[in-house]
């Protein structure tokens, strides 16, 4: 009965509203008199009426109206509209009836003594005053709960008082709950591998980084599972199950995890087979499979194997190669591992369609496309060029021209030749930077650095206004970097330009000017330098160089009992070298290698005041010494450095030791001969230094732990040596990429006149 009254009640509503807006018959054709709103509270008369087409004076037309209606209902914070209609003196009073949104009018919350109000209100995807939306309320609800249980909160509860809603008002309850904190965390059931190896695999910890208390969370204790489930999977323990118990203390203050693991049977690879394929041979394929024959199997490795068969073939042109991994579990328990191959058409390069550009000129990418070997005529790489931004040549031309993205995608116009497009998606290629900085040895440094990335030296203004557009200057793929870094103790300010590609070839040219102040103990030394330089880029990495410089160094307020040496080079002293250069870069990352070399060696001849030469070299070995469960790799570096004058140098152009980047539990430059009452660095004819450093993770990228010994010589005094140890922190969102280091170290064996420094760190930060 109850449901056949609100079925009346639905349709007289319904049919007094359709009365409401039906106007009667004497209204239609009569004018309009004047035009009113109703029932709006934030919304202007003006913002209404200007989305009505009837105006005063006009006739009145039903259908006019309730267009109108439809089009205010649908402004932003109307819920519905509708019109009436009164007829006065056989004239038309038209209003049209809005009926808003809710606003947010007031926000509460209580119950909360972790977070303050202000951090929890970072988590509402709405503020006060917007318009009132019960799921944005409700998924603030869940925001607020996630947070706290990311905090140790696993029973938090939040609850909305859902009849506030009705007048505007957002009220939350929060009851936080107990926050038990990690007390140990255990593993049953595991024989392959130890419990500190899983440990460093899994996230629920006593503590982070040694030192922060952890906090259980459910949620990570189940990403745990999966993660421990992956690791065994990844080391062939296919029927791995995994599963996770906790116990509370009484008022669940703290927790115990125990993680139960069921390892089963080790899988062994079978057989491994090829099908489908012409072009390759069986052992081709075979050659550097991670899958081996009697060995342990993975489905992580085979499906590497797998992309890995894919990518031979698209880098020789086979663009639309497919390679299916099959796999059959045997009894004993082994694996018998299939790949079967379809090959599909071999395809060469015919044009090259560069789209979405509209600031880098086509020329800079095709420069980079022709040096890569991408070019109309060549085998298709679509390995390199795989279409969705991940491939070597895409991120090539993305870092070398500075976009955001690159994508590289044929077109399938004919079986042997398929066009590349190129699809460019710009960026920011300018900055600018403050910063600053303290570094021992050079004290406190601040920065300012112009960087603009996408630089045209030809592409001068039309107007002043260009220069604060970004309109001038840009779109020739070369790079402008002014840097002015003023400092208490050490000063730079250095302009630099270089064209990557010059006449389009790869050849880069660099040239630069600088100024340097710094105030030494018993005298000041000042260089005004410029440098010219090319340098050209073969195909197996290497990279060959001629460079000049002409520079003037002026060494001034000298102390009375200043070195001889000092003395000698008083006032300015003019340079000019010529330097001739190789270098190759084998790493697998500019910043953090953990795999590879670097080499650099060079010449150069000096005349001017002072006739010499310089030769020096360095080398750079890295290797993965381990990786553990976390895929967190422990590397060691090795690096040989070595020098010398060819003939007679001025002081201040002879080698030092000393300090991060040589001989670390020495001063920097305190490795050198002395000379003087004062005991002055005067600088050694030549160097060779040699040091080995091994970087622990510690249970993330962000922190390892370093191990490092350095040893050296000049042409004075014992082999200097050291041990030491320090901590690498690396934030990029803060610091960039290159990371921070603090590093205590101890001298092993020394000189009598060395100055030591047991501490030495290097840092900044942008602000």
């Amino acid at each position: 009965m109850r449901l056949g009254y609100g079925w009346l009640l639905g349709v007289f509503v319904i049919t007094a509203v359709g009365f409401a807006q039906r106007p009667p018959e004497p209204a239609e054709g009569l004018v309009i008199s004047r035009l009113e709103t109703a029932g709006n509270v934030t919304l202007r008369r003006a913002e209404i009426l200007s989305q009505a087409s009837l105006r005063p004076g006009q006739r009145f037309s039903a259908a006019e109206a309730t267009a109108d209606a439809q089009r205010i209902a649908r402004l932003e914070g109307v819920e519905t509209a509708y019109y009436s209609v009164d007829i006065v003196e056989q004239r038309v009073v038209l209003t049209y009836v809005v009926v808003e949104q809710n606003l947010v009018r007031s926000l509460a919350i209580r119950g909360n003594e972790h977070f303050s109000d202000s951090r929890l209100v970072r988590e509402l995807p709405f503020s006060r005053g917007d318009y009132l939306d019960v799921f944005a309320v409700r998924a603030g609800r869940d925001a607020i709960e996630q947070l706290y249980r990311k905090r140790g909160y696993a029973w938090v509860s939040v609850t909305i008082d859902e009849a506030a809603l009705a007048v505007g008002q957002v009220d939350y309850t929060i009851a936080e709950g107990p926050r038990p904190r990690i007390q140990a965390v255990r593993f049953v059931g595991n024989r392959a591998f130890s419990d500190r190896e899983l440990r460093k695999a899994v996230d629920t910890r006593v503590r982070k980084f040694l030192i922060f208390q952890q906090y259980y969370n459910p949620q990570t204790v189940e990403d745990d599972q999966r993660t421990l489930v992956r690791v065994y999977q990844d080391r062939a323990f296919l029927d791995i199950r995994v599963s996770s118990e906790v116990a509370f203390d009484e008022d669940k203050s703290s927790a115990e995890v125990t993680f139960h693991i069921e390892e089963g049977p080790v899988y062994r690879v079978e057989s491994i087979r090829f099908t489908g394929n012409t072009f390759y041979e069986d052992w081709q394929l075979g050659q550097d499979l991670r899958l081996r024959e009697d060995f342990y199997y993975s489905h992580d490795r085979a499906e590497a194997d797998a992309r890995k068969i894919r990518s031979l073939y698209r880098r020789r042109g086979f663009v639309d190669a497919q390679v299916e991994l099959r796999r059959s579990f045997l009894d004993q328990p082994r694996v018998a591992v299939d790949f079967v191959i379809t090959e599909g058409d071999r395809c060469r390069i015919g044009e090259v369609l560069i789209i979405g550009n509209t600031t880098i000129k086509d020329h800079a990418i095709r420069r980079v496309l022709d040096e890569e070997g991408f070019a109309p005529g060549t085998w298709y790489d679509a390995d390199a060029a795989r279409g969705d931004g991940t491939g070597q040549l895409e991120r090539i031309v993305q870092h070398t021209v500075v976009t955001e993205s690159v994508q590289i995608t044929p077109v399938d116009d004919d079986p042997d030749i398929r066009d590349a497009v190129v699809n460019i998606t710009e960026g920011q290629t300018g900055s600018i930077m403050l910063g600053a900085g303290v570094a021992s040895g050079m004290g406190l440094v601040g920065s300012i650095t112009l960087d603009q990335r996408n630089f045209d030296i030809t592409d001068w203004p039309d107007s002043f206004g260009d220069l604060f557009t970004g309109r001038a200057f840009r779109g020739a793929g070369q790079r402008l970097r002014i840097s002015l870094n003023p400092g208490t103790v050490y000063s730079t300010y250095s302009i630099q330009f270089t064209e990557p590609y010059l006449f389009d070839q790869p050849v880069s040219l660099d040239v630069g000017g600088s100024s340097l102040t710094w105030y030494r103990d018993s005298y000041d030394e000042g260089r005004l330098t410029g440098t010219i330089g090319l340098e050209k880029r073969y195909q197996d990495d290497w990279r060959r160089g001629i460079s000049f410089r002409g520079e003037e160094v002026r060494i001034t307020d000298l102390h009375p009992d200043v070195a001889r040496e000092i003395r000698a080079v008083q006032g300015g002293n003019a340079l000019y070298g010529t330097r001739f250069f190789v270098r190759r870069d084998r790493t697998d990352s500019r910043f953090l290698p953990t795999e590879g070399y670097h080499f650099d060696a060079g010449y150069e001849q000096v005349f001017g005041d002072f006739t010499f030469g310089i030769l020096s070299g360095t080398q750079r070995w890295y290797y993965t010494l381990y990786e553990d469960l976390a895929e967190h790799k422990t590397v060691l570096e090795t690096k040989i450095h070595g020098g010398t004058v060819v003939g007679s140098a001025p002081m201040f152009e002879k080698f030092y030791a000393g300090g991060i980047g040589s001989i670390r539990g020495f001063r920097y430059r305190g490795i050198s001969p002395r000379s003087g009452p004062l005991d002055d660095a005067v600088g050694s004819d030549w160097l060779v230094m040699g040091s080995a450093e091994v970087a622990v993770p510690l249970g993330s990228e962000t922190f390892a732990w370093l191990f490092f010994g350095d040893a050296g010589m000049i042409d004075s005094g014992p082999v200097r040596s050291s041990l030491g140890t320090g901590i690498q922190i690396r934030i990029p969102q803060f610091f960039g990429p290159v990371p921070i280091r603090l590093q205590l170290a101890t001298p092993l064996s020394k000189d009598d006149k060395d100055e030591t420094q047991v501490f030495s760190f290097s840092m900044g930060a942008l602000f």
